[in-house]
């Protein structure tokens, strides 16, 4: 999926941000541990990068994928979100409609989360502070968590602390759905 296709210009947001932190591009990719190439090309959208890769990137400012995607402030008091105003912070084989767009200040992040047969949730294992858990709507989900792998199909569930190694893949051969909550707020 191009950059272009979500709500928000993330090639623009990225600039945007770099600029207010009064970094070039090359002092971003150097803090980020990328090539500068791939900050250019991100900001003219010319890629769109993936999850792990927009995380990465964002560890140079720092920033959460949570707080690059906040656009609404004042939401605090806001208690029902209907379908269409989750907001999608992912793209590609895999889709993380989140609820609520801006998590500032709020200790739970929950999504709905979508991945096409064989998507896999980053070449990296993930692991960040907090803990997490989920629930398999439909499809069958391998969940390897700190070197042991599960197997889950609708109805299973997983809670584990997410500083342990962790990595998803749809192992199905259809759409693999789940909600899953972690805290504090990682995207």
């Amino acid at each position: 999926m191009n950059a272009r296709n979500f709500d928000l210009d993330v090639g623009a947001r990225l600039r945007e941000l770099r600029v207010r932190e009064g970094l070039s591009q090359r002092a971003l990719a150097k803090r980020a541990g990328v090539s500068n190439a791939t900050i250019s090309m991100v900001e003219a959208n010319r890629i769109s990068p993936s999850v792990s890769g927009l995380r990465q990137i964002l560890s140079g400012i720092p920033l959460s994928l949570s707080e690059f995607f906040a656009e609404a402030k004042g939401e605090a008091d806001k208690v029902v979100f209907r379908a269409g105003e989750l907001k999608e912070i992912a793209g590609g084989p895999i889709s993380f409609r989140q609820v609520g767009t801006n998590l500032e200040g709020r200790s739970l992040q929950m999504m709905h989360e979508r991945y096409q047969a064989g998507a896999v949730s980053g070449k990296a294992m993930l692991s960040h502070q907090g803990e997490e858990a989920g629930l398999v709507i439909r499809g069958r989900m391998l969940l390897e968590v700190d070197g042991s792998r599960y197997e889950l199909s609708a109805g299973d569930a997983y809670f584990f602390d997410s500083r342990k190694p962790h990595a998803f893949k749809n192992i199905g051969e259809g759409e693999l759905e789940l909600v899953s909550a972690c805290t504090p707020p990682t995207f």
